[in-house]
């Protein structure tokens, strides 16, 4: 049986927790800049950490921000929030931020990935937790701006102090994930989840079967960008409706001709044979055999990532859609 989640709201939290602390945040990409600019229009302080003086270094700069090198940021720092990505955070953490680590020290993540699989062991006199906002960084950046805020997921994997949750919520509420809510679970849960849904919908499933509807559909001889129109570029319509008004609302929204094929051909696609493979990939990221198989990808300089890459740039499909994108933004709304 599910059990109901522990949602937080803003009247549930503090800032008061994290003022006066030092924060150093390591990464300066989509989730970084989203994350330090938030944080610090919060009132909160922050410097950012970085490898290296190139692109990101520039960003940070034109943002207001000093920054400064990776190990130096978090010499200063009382809390360290890592948003390098995550195949690098093991080596940051060895060479960069566990020399320097005192007693009393954070260690935030946005992702359990190296929480979970051990990658990271941190020492047991820190807070170690997480604040995941489930959202792109321009959009948890966009949504704060705007007086809104992307829902974050919050945990604890370490409670030295005896307030890390209060800390973690200090955190999604200096973030703007507390307009929204704050949704209390584990590494372990927000890990596994995170990792089975970007297979088997969000980044996997969602590209698989929409190549194979426009393989299939040029393969019978209509043309690519036809093809291209009803497989991919309409689905966005689609999951925009899902996302605003759920499955009904999108369903009160389409013919009834799409309906009645939906619900007579959906289930012939997505079969019983779909959901033992989905379960299997499930079993795979539970098990913790995809995170070693992804660890030796990575060690070995990501071959199989890419060759995929390369495919994925020189296909049909992607080449028709660059064709189409001007067609596309021609009529885009101005904003």
């Amino acid at each position: 049986m599910s059990r109901i989640a522990k949602i937080y709201t803003d009247k549930d939290t503090t800032l008061d927790p994290m003022k006066g602390k030092r924060i150093a945040v390591l990464g300066y990409g989509s989730q970084g800049r989203a994350w330090a600019l938030n944080l610090r229009d919060s009132g909160l302080q922050v410097t950012v950490g970085l490898e290296r003086e190139g692109k990101s270094w520039e960003q940070a700069k034109a943002d207001g921000f000093t920054p400064k090198k990776t190990e130096d940021a978090v010499k200063d720092a009382d809390v360290v929030i890592f948003l390098v990505p995550d195949m690098a955070q093991r080596l940051v953490y060895r060479e960069r931020v566990r020399p320097y680590l005192k007693e009393g020290m954070d260690l935030v993540f946005a992702h359990g990935f190296n929480i979970h699989y051990r990658l990271i062991e941190p020492p047991s006199n820190v807070d170690v937790y997480m604040v995941a906002p489930k959202g792109p960084g321009p959009i948890v950046r966009d949504f704060y701006v705007k007086g809104g805020g992307v829902p974050v997921l919050v945990a604890v994997h370490q409670n030295h102090s005896g307030k890390a949750l209060e800390k973690a919520l200090a955190i999604a509420k200096a973030l703007g994930g507390t307009r929204a809510g704050a949704i209390e679970t584990t590494f372990k849960e927000e890990t596994e989840t995170d990792l089975i849904g970007e297979q088997t919908i969000l980044v996997g499933g969602v590209m698989e079967l929409m190549k194979a509807a426009f393989e299939t559909l040029v393969e019978m001889g209509y043309q690519p960008e036809v093809a291209y129109f009803e497989t991919i570029n309409e689905l966005k319509m689609i999951v925009d409706l899902i996302y605003d008004k759920g499955f009904m609302g999108m369903l009160r929204a389409v013919s009834d001709t799409a309906k009645y094929g939906g619900f007579t051909v959906g289930k012939q696609v997505i079969n019983e044979e779909t959901r033992r493979r989905i379960r299997e990939a499930a079993e795979k990221v539970r098990s913790g055999k995809f995170a070693e198989e992804w660890i030796e990808e990575y060690g070995r300089g990501s071959p199989t990532l890419s060759k995929g890459m390369e495919e994925m740039d020189k296909s049909l499909e992607e080449q028709t859609g660059r064709r189409l994108k001007e067609l596309i933004e021609r009529g885009r709304p101005k904003s």
